[in-house]
């Protein structure tokens, strides 16, 4: 049977009584069809012509399983974000391709780029590039208007850049004339008849504090066997009055007077009946002892082997507006790593009060070279270096410190010990790595102290060490693969085999005997 046509309103006529109408739905209009762009298709076999065809061959899909870690080897691409091209141009981005611009300042300031420090730690293998790295660095960032202030070159080798610049470096050492005073009061001084009380009083506390934190690393440079010598807070009381009986702030003097260490050493030694009371002992003889192990730290200091070096007033005058000036400690290294060690702590400590006042756009690239022998002199010469670094994004100057590996910074005690808390610490204090070639027996601390994954690993102990330049630069939580380009005349400048080149050339033009006959070796 043929089903009877429905009869009757539909919802839409229904609706319509009472007042109520549908939206109606208009007929989509297809849009006009793309012209054919091969309007003849040719089949898979070929024209139908004498010897115009062929047999196709389809090549296998290979399928891969990977981890996101892996996948960059095989996509280049997919890498981090660039960085903006500010700064100096230090070469090639090998996951991008494109110039790696480095900007430790404009990296701070952009809130993009996960860094809160312009600070930088450089780290390598010996001679694979980490001085020729920081001389470009800071040749091409002295376009930008900063100048660069080496605090302890421990081989010479930023002489000569400094030549380069008509500069002459400061030699200090046995022998020297060069005398640096760690107890130098800084720019903080200057002015101080003139200054509010509220402003004297603040000054003082940064000039005070400096001090004693340099006076803590210099006498825990010193051992007693295989422990360092402490430094007690009954020890820092009896320094921090002595300081400011010395420099006259105790008595409300209206200038501070300049104090060296062998006048704190003698203040000490033989201590007035104000000091042993302002200190707080029942006696001269209870302070005697008391103070012992301390007195005998300083007096290392002024009559052992580094006596004559930092135990009187500065007598340089830097020329602030150089693009660069060096202090060299290359005289200190016959002495041992620890007299190299000390010699950085002071400079740190009189470079640190050189830079408390600076004026508006003078930003400094600061260089502390061969970092690990200041660290391994024990806790209280880290926490000096930790000052250091801190005060990096208040002044706006840029940080260097220059190291073999990680593991250097974990040179000053015990795994788990509070100074290996402290080491570790430390690397945090600077968002920019600069990671040249390693060893493999390095690859373990890449990863424990820098969190590094065995694929990135491998691009410092196997990549970089393929060739100079190569460094791994981890910007925050970002890393960049980084081949370094160099001018001729920056080749020359940032050099820095020279010795070994010589004697190289020494032993290819000299005169060898073998069997009775002379010859010439090599070319």
């Amino acid at each position: 049977m043929r089903r009877a046509a429905p009869t009757g309103r539909d919802v839409g006529q229904l609706l319509a009584d009472f007042g109520h109408t549908l939206p109606q739905r208009t007929a989509a209009v297809p849009d006009p069809a793309e012209p054919r762009l091969f309007p003849r298709l040719r089949s898979a076999r070929g024209p139908r012509e004498r010897g115009a065809g062929w047999s196709p061959g389809y090549a296998p899909l290979s399928q891969w399983r990977m981890t996101s870690d892996q996948a960059p080897v095989f996509w280049p691409f997919i890498a981090a974000p660039v960085l903006p091209p500010t700064g100096a141009q230090m070469g090639i981005d090998e996951f991008s391709g494109g110039s790696f611009y480095a900007d430790p300042n404009g990296w701070v300031l952009d809130d993009e780029i996960p860094v809160t420090n312009p600070n930088i730690f450089v780290m390598g293998k010996p001679g694979t590039g980490k001085s020729s790295c920081v001389k470009l660095f800071i040749i091409r960032m002295l376009e930008f208007g900063y100048r660069a202030l080496i605090l302890g070159d421990s081989k010479d080798e930023y002489e000569q850049l400094c030549a380069a610049f008509g500069v002459k470096p400061f030699a200090i050492g046995p022998g020297q004339s060069t005398r640096v005073n760690p107890l130098d009061i800084g720019p903080l001084g200057r002015g101080w008849r003139q200054l509010p009380e509220q402003e004297a009083k603040r000054r003082a506390a940064i000039i005070f504090s400096r001090w004693l934190v340099l006076i803590r690393g210099l006498v825990g440079s010193q051992h007693i066997g295989e422990a360092r010598v402490p430094f007690s807070p009954s020890d820092e009381r009896v320094v921090d009055t002595m300081l400011r009986e010395l420099t006259g702030y105790r008595t409300g003097n209206s200038t501070l007077a300049e104090v060296t260490i062998p006048q704190l050493w003698h203040g000490i030694d033989e201590p007035t009946d104000d000091l042993v009371s302002a200190c707080r002992y029942a006696g001269r003889q209870q302070f005697l002892d008391g103070t012992r192990l301390l007195r005998d730290a300083l007096s290392q200091l002024v009559t052992g082997h580094l006596a004559g070096m930092f135990d009187e007033l500065t007598n340089i005058d830097i020329d602030w507006a150089a693009p660069i000036q060096s202090l060299s400690l290359k005289r200190l290294a016959t002495l041992g790593d620890d007299a190299v060690g000390i010699g950085l702590t002071c400079l740190g400590a009189w470079g640190r009060g050189q830079r408390e006042i600076a004026a508006p756009g003078d930003r400094r690239i600061v260089v502390r070279d061969e970092m690990w022998k200041q660290m391994r002199l024990g806790p209280e010469a880290v926490k000096s270096l930790d000052s250091d670094l801190r005060l990096s994004r208040a002044d706006g100057d840029v940080q260097i410190a220059v190291a073999h590996k990680p593991s250097d910074t974990r040179a000053v005690g015990a795994e788990g010990s509070e100074a290996d808390r402290i080491a570790r610490d430390l690397l945090h204090l600077a968002d920019t790595k600069i990671l040249l070639g390693q060893d493999q027996a390095v690859s373990d601390e890449l990863g424990d102290l820098l969190g590094l994954p065995p694929m990135t690993q491998e691009l410092v102990t196997g990549w970089a060490m393929a060739g100079k330049g190569r460094a791994l630069w981890l910007v925050g939580d970002r890393k960049y693969k980084v081949q370094s380009v160099r001018h001729p005349l920056e080749e020359a400048l940032t050099y820095t085999n020279d010795a070994v080149a010589g004697t190289t050339r020494e032993l290819t033009t000299s005169e060898g005997v073998s069997g009775g006959n002379s010859r010439v070796v090599g070319p």
